[in-house]
């Protein structure tokens, strides 16, 4: 597992290298493209080198522009270094800086628009507005000043015109988090014009949907770490950044639980990175109480409501996989009679309605079921279950993978599903394939 990067002792260098690796591997920069940054409690900013691979990036790469200007480093600092100095004097409380150019966040710089946070509450909780930076020559006093006076104004993250983004935070890794989720957002929102019409929340909306969010457990007084319980965090944690890393789960969004014995369960914590996640961040969930000192995931109440109506689910996946948000977003149906396999092991996604994942906690666990794993809910989520946690993760990606297909045949014309007499076929042949054990 990756050390954790929002630990106090993790050098600014490394916090760099670590980001940039991930940044690189999720394919949401080039070689040469984009630039981070950290400002320590000495005033001095850590920032990337220039004319270096981003994707061999080495701690001792990073270069230190100390508070009295001095450089430190075998390399020459980023040539954007002007406009992150300027960021960090326009807004004190922001420590770390991303900047680049990812597909989905360009496409709308190009376009001259700004994404819509109000797509999806989470999104709107952690980014705010998101601001706009006219053009300017890259490296140039005038483009740093025209990103710092968006800070000014309280804005975290903005649109560089014709340019990229840039986004900051309270942390390297808080930056991260916000820069990932709004490239996911900004993809779902372009695949959704692809299928349909995206919708948005009001203000009213997004803040309805805060009040919803349910208390937090009791604390219980003991806890059991048995040895099948130990093995489930190492589980959890495994499929966590495996879902990371593949884009299905966000750093800032998504939890995964799993059923450790009678209802009682194993869930991710709440305000943790997923990408940082160690074996002791998990929450156990036992006769309706949390442990001590841990806080859970707010949808915690939905997962016990769903393992106490289902016996046979014992895993549970909520996240924001953007071609399944273009989807929630749009309300348009998804069609699971693509491929044999999608029909097989979704049967009929259901769709619901935007804050039904809170009436009464009866509403989602009286639709999802075996037979019926995945649930989209407008505007918010989609959520998976199955009898183990890597068959809901293999659902998971059946699903993103289906929802992927959709979204792209929309170039070729319209989907043909498969038809009801093969679909009766399939049916005969369901058995076997939903039980090989590989799967499973």
């Amino acid at each position: 597992m990756d050390s954790l990067l929002n630990t106090t002792y993790m050098h600014p260098r490394d916090q760099i290298r670590l980001v940039m690796q991930r940044i690189y591997k999720r394919i949401l920069t080039t070689t040469s493209g984009g630039n981070l940054s950290v400002i320590d409690d000495n005033g001095d900013i850590w920032i990337t080198p220039t004319g270096v691979d981003k994707g061999l990036l080495k701690s001792t790469d990073i270069v230190c522009i100390k508070s009295d200007g001095s450089v430190i480093g075998d390399q020459k600092p980023s040539s954007e270094f002007p406009f992150h100095q300027a960021i960090y004097k326009a807004k004190p409380d922001v420590k770390a800086i991303v900047h680049a150019h990812p597909p989905a966040l360009v496409a709308f710089s190009i376009a001259r628009k700004i994404p819509n946070t109000n797509i999806l509450p989470q999104v709107k909780r952690l980014c705010g507005e998101i601001g706009y930076a006219p053009y300017a020559i890259p490296g140039s006093a005038e483009l740093g000043e025209s990103i710092a006076e968006q800070f000014r104004l309280g804005i975290i993250a903005v649109i560089m015109e014709n340019h990229g983004t840039v986004i900051g935070g309270k942390s390297l890794s808080d930056a991260y988090q916000k820069f990932e989720l709004l490239e996911m957002t900004a993809r779902s929102i372009l695949y959704g014009n692809m299928i349909g019409e995206p919708a948005y929340l009001s203000d009213k909306q997004v803040a309805a949907f805060d009040n919803q969010l349910l208390p937090s457990y009791t604390e219980m007084d003991d806890v059991c770490h048995s040895s099948e319980e130990r093995e489930k965090r190492l589980e959890i944690c495994k499929i966590v950044k495996r879902a990371c890393e593949h884009g299905l789960i966000m750093g800032a969004y998504g939890t995964v639980s799993a059923r450790w014995e009678d209802d009682d369960f194993l869930i991710t914590p709440d305000g943790c990175s997923n990408w940082d996640l160690r074996l002791e961040d998990i929450v156990q969930v036992r006769k309706g109480q949390s442990e001590k000192g841990k806080h859970p995931c707010k949808s915690a109440h939905l997962h016990q409501a769903i393992y106490e109506k289902h016996k046979d689910i014992n895993a549970i996946i909520i996240t924001q996989s953007s071609y399944l948000t273009s989807f929630a977003i749009t309300g348009t149906e998804f069609n699971v009679r693509t491929i044999p396999e999608t029909w097989i092991y979704l049967q009929d996604v259901r769709m619901v309605e935007f804050g039904e994942q809170f009436a009464g906690m009866d509403k989602i666990p009286a639709i999802i079921s075996a037979e019926t794993p995945v649930v989209v809910v407008k505007n918010e989520c989609v959520i998976v279950a199955g009898n183990k946690l890597l068959q809901a993760f293999d659902y998971l990606e059946v699903a993103e993978f289906s929802a992927k297909s959709l979204v792209l045949s929309t170039t070729l014309g319209k989907m043909i599903p498969i038809s009801e007499e093969q679909v009766e076929d399939l049916g005969k042949v369901m058995g076997k394939w939903k039980n090989y054990e590989w799967r499973m």
